[in-house]
């Protein structure tokens, strides 16, 4: 059965327009999936310990049948794709694929938290989400 899950792409190394629309192409290739929505992309300052260059952030909403493990697992090979490398915690990205919402579904593992657990206090997701409200009807 299909679920709706919205997926939150970032990017603040090298050509950041590119990287999204890759993700976005990728994410709407997957098996079972079809891409439903994008929001605006848009400029955000990084969060976290380390000093680096703003993010372009955008949400997509996925209509899948992929297992939410599977998304992940599809998501961290288009990030690798993309060339990034989990170095450095809250370091800078080529690109970043975060599962935000998946359906109704709470998970709570050691590498997959959904909802994501930034979800409360990451204000232009929620923005975004709102944003894709009418491709989840």
């Amino acid at each position: 059965m299909a679920e709706l899950a919205y997926v939150a792409l970032g990017s603040n190394i090298g050509d950041r327009t590119g990287n999204l629309a890759l993700a976005r192409l990728r994410l709407a290739a997957l098996p079972r999936t079809t891409l439903r929505g994008a929001s605006a992309v848009e400029e955000t300052a990084a969060i976290g310990p380390q000093p680096q260059d703003d993010y372009l952030n955008q949400m997509v909403l996925l209509e899948t049948e992929l297992a939410p493990r599977r998304l992940l697992q599809s998501c961290h090979e288009i990030e690798r794709e993309a060339g990034r490398q989990r170095s450095v915690r809250w370091g800078p990205r080529t690109l970043d694929l975060d599962i935000v919402l998946f359906g109704d579904l709470t998970i709570d593992e050691p590498d997959l938290v959904i909802p994501h657990p930034a979800l409360p206090h990451r204000d232009f997701w929620q923005r975004e989400i709102r944003e894709l409200e009418p491709y989840a009807v």
